[in-house]
């Protein structure tokens, strides 16, 4: 038996039964790390060493509840005491944070264990994982192919059997199309679900903390440690948690589904297309009621995000200067000079991008002009969900415009125009298997009401054991 290849649950059962040690899980994992991983590239750090102390300890007190025993990664912007933290930046090469995420210390506390923190795109500014100060993330399908960005290091590794599940992030889209071009599960919760304490902010207003697994009960399983109010966090929802479990059932009658006519134009491979609606048909089976509706404003949902995310990353971003950590020029004459060097030399092209747009967007002269009117649109396409959220009970259509493509083939906007609404609008949204192209995966986007995360599993869950996608993996020649 590969126990890599065991799901999170069924490892879970197997743990808590002594049928298995902790050891030998972690064992697996890292000796397929240590197949793949130079095809993949998917960690920046492997915390391996302190993940055997960890697994030896459960061991040795058979404490396995929950997820304990089950190795786990986190995205590079989630702070882990201890382990560096860099987001994929030289500005932050080297930087050990002194706690803890909120997600991270909940799993911790569960026994998870951590083998390593994942790459991203830098500060989670880029799209395909390859704006790395480190390198870029290759997709396991097909290695001449993106992963995904920002999270396709956390996508790449699920899908490769390096990790049983991972933490991500979600700000415009990237936890949900990184698991779509990987061919897994990636959820986004409603905005205040997940604490996003120990997140490095980005787009304060839109970051959110999510979970990447092979199949929706895992999903389900994370989900259920994660979610929760924290003090520690201003924008944290005081609402109760359900075990997430409950919810996975098959039978979908009377539920309803409206899928988005904007979400099926030109712009979407036909391919993707057909691959949506056969889905579509499938939930007709299982007993739901299919119908076309609208989401008029969502067709400008990217230019909204571009000026709304780059005016909060470039006042994100104005902490890293080179005085209290982080990358700091040494050979600056003068403090002026050393914040200007620092910044210039710390940061990469892309998160530069975002400060000079989003600067300019909040500079006095244009602030009415873009950033005021993206505020009010943004307002619309909520009120767009809220009036579908009526009369349906969650929407579904496809995570991106295309499979996974070769690096440099496709414009790079296009690959967040899908995931990018439903970010604005702070509600619960998740992708998992809906199709395969070509040999490649299809990503079917499940977007429900605030707090609905539990209707998103449900109908997720009656999908994956009507088909058989979440069971494809990729073959990686080692």
């Amino acid at each position: 038996m590969n126990l890599y290849h065991l799901t999170v649950h069924k490892a879970a059962e197997m743990l808590n039964r002594r049928e298995i040690k902790a050891q030998e899980v972690l064992e697996a994992v890292s000796r397929r790390i240590d197949l793949v991983e130079n095809k993949i590239k998917a960690f920046i750090t492997l915390t391996l060493d302190q993940a055997e102390k960890k697994a030896k300890e459960l061991d040795d007190r058979h404490e396995f509840t929950g997820l304990g025993g089950i190795p786990y990664g986190v995205q590079d912007n989630l702070c882990t005491l201890g382990v560096t933290t860099t987001c994929a930046s030289k500005m932050l090469e080297g930087f050990i944070p002194p706690y803890d995420a909120t997600a991270v210390g909940r799993l911790k506390a569960a026994g998870a264990v951590m083998v390593g923190k994942l790459n991203m795109d830098e500060f989670g500014m880029g799209h395909f994982t390859e704006t790395s100060c480190f390198h870029p993330t290759n997709n396991p399908w097909d290695l001449t192919r993106v992963a995904g960005g920002s999270s396709g290091g956390a996508a790449a590794a699920v899908a490769a059997g390096e990790v049983y599940y991972a933490l991500a992030s979600d700000t415009g889209g990237s936890l949900r199309q990184s698991a779509a071009y990987c061919g897994v599960v990636g959820m986004r919760p409603t905005y205040g679900r997940v604490s996003r304490y120990g997140l490095v902010a980005v787009a304060s207003s839109m970051d959110q903390v999510g979970p990447v697994t092979r199949n929706v009960t895992d999903c389900a399983l994370v989900l259920n440690l994660i979610c929760g109010y924290d003090g520690l966090d201003s924008n944290s929802l005081e609402a109760e948690v359900p075990d997430y479990r409950g919810y996975l059932e098959t039978n979908l009658k009377g539920m309803r589904i409206g899928f988005p006519r904007e979400y099926f134009e030109n712009y979407v491979d036909e391919s993707v297309r057909d691959a949506v609606k056969k889905a579509l048909l499938k939930y007709e089976e299982l007993g739901a009621v299919v119908e076309e509706t609208g989401l008029p404003h969502s067709k400008y949902a990217l230019p909204v995000f571009r000026l709304l995310a780059s005016a909060e990353a470039s006042s994100n971003m104005a902490r890293f200067d080179g005085v209290r950590y982080g990358y700091r020029d040494e050979e600056a004459q003068d403090i002026a000079e050393m914040m200007s060097n620092s910044r210039g030399r710390g940061f990469g092209p892309e998160v530069k991008r975002n400060i000079l747009l989003g600067t300019y967007v909040l500079s006095k002269e244009q602030y009415d002009t873009y950033y005021l009117r993206a505020m009010k649109v943004r307002r619309l396409i909520k009120e767009d969900f809220d009036r579908a959220f009526e009369k349906y009970d969650l929407l579904v259509a496809p995570t991106t415009a295309t499979v996974a493509f070769p690096r440099g083939e496709r414009n790079e906007d296009l690959s967040d125009l899908l995931t990018i609404p439903a970010s604005l609008a702070g509600i619960p949204a998740m992708s998992i298997p809906g199709g395969m192209v070509d040999g490649l995966p299809v990503g079917l986007q499940l977007m429900g009401p605030r707090l609905a995360e539990g209707t998103l599993l449900k109908a997720a869950y009656a999908f994956e054991q009507a088909a058989d996608y979440h069971l494809r993996t990729p073959v990686l020649e080692v």
